[in-house]
């Protein structure tokens, strides 16, 4: 027996008052309507109706059972609603996850355009650079700075970012413009330590089949990315950093690109979300608008590497 039928059946004959009537609504053969009530009779072990040749009434506990029938077909049509909703219409809640760098220098300041664009989405927005269990923490979507294959989880690809050297026009002034690889060991390096291992990550440049690691003189370091940016952008030396993270301080002029023809391949980026989300509309229109963000600072940001080669 299908209960939720029958359970939709025998309130439409207590409303209707009728077997007859409640199966032209419901587009079923009278016996068919009659069979799904005596089922569900049978197995609640009530009878539900008291039934004559001339009407059928309610009995106490079909009247009880009613009520309850009208509460939960309700909740289940609104349930089923919200789900149609969801896949439709860029509307509720959506809890996202980004690394910190990308949220501050990136999601954040777009975020009122994309807002305004869907004034019914309720963002609920998390800065973090662990890599986080999406279906166990309940994230609708992530943007993760690697290539992701899990079975449980839908990655499309948003971009690879291009590591560039890059300085403040006041310090360059000062310091002078690289013009080698080999020039950079007299000059005041920016580092950046790894959060997790809390070592000094290595400039390793790549040109074509040419390798090349410096010796830098590390002025300071920080266990941050966004830090180091903008201790360049202050004039305290030259970092090296991801395309996205440089693009707004090199389209204000605050920073400038060095050694463009060293700028090399950075990781790749990913928009990430559990599977079960992959027919849902605000999924997919945060999706769209991660991606964009992405290839409009990396276009950007390349102009200026152009600009400098």
């Amino acid at each position: 027996m299908d209960k939720l039928s029958a359970m939709r059946t025998f309130v439409r004959v207590a409303e209707r008052g009728s077997f007859a009537r409640a199966a032209d609504d419901l587009d079923l053969a009278r016996s068919q309507a009659s069979n799904q009530v005596a089922a569900l009779e049978k197995v609640l072990g009530v009878r539900l109706f008291n039934r004559t040749t001339r009407r059928v009434s309610l009995t106490q506990e079909g009247g009880e059972y009613l009520e309850r029938c009208r509460r939960a077909l309700a909740e289940i049509d609104a349930a089923e609603e919200s789900l149609r909703r969801d896949r439709t219409q860029v509307a509720g809640r959506l809890r996202v996850d980004v690394p910190v760098a990308f949220g501050r220098s990136l999601l954040i300041p777009a975020l009122p355009d994309f807002l305004a664009r869907y004034p019914q989405l309720d963002l609920a927005v998390r800065l973090e650079d662990r890599v986080t269990d999406l279906v166990a923490e309940q994230v609708d979507v992530a943007v993760r700075v690697t290539r992701v294959k899990h079975q449980d989880l839908v990655a499309r690809r948003a971009g690879t970012m291009r590591m560039l050297l890059c300085a403040s026009p006041a310090y360059l002034a000062r310091a002078g413009i690289p013009q080698t690889l080999a020039d950079l060991a007299r000059h005041r390096c920016i580092g950046v330590t790894s959060p997790q291992t809390g070592r000094l990550g290595h400039w390793d440049f790549r040109r074509g089949n040419s390798r090349r690691r410096v010796a830098l003189n590390h002025a300071v370091t920080f266990n941050s990315v966004e830090a180091a940016v903008l201790a360049a952008v202050h004039g305290l030396g030259i970092t090296r950093s991801v395309d996205l993270m440089l693009a707004r301080h090199l389209a204000s002029g605050a920073l400038q690109v060095v050694l463009p023809e060293w700028a090399g391949e950075g990781p790749a980026l990913s928009i990430v979300y559990p599977a079960a989300g992959r027919g849902s509309a605000k999924v997919r229109a945060f999706a769209d608008f991660a991606v964009s963000l992405i290839d409009t600072a990396i276009a950007r940001a390349a102009q200026f590497v152009q600009t400098s080669a």
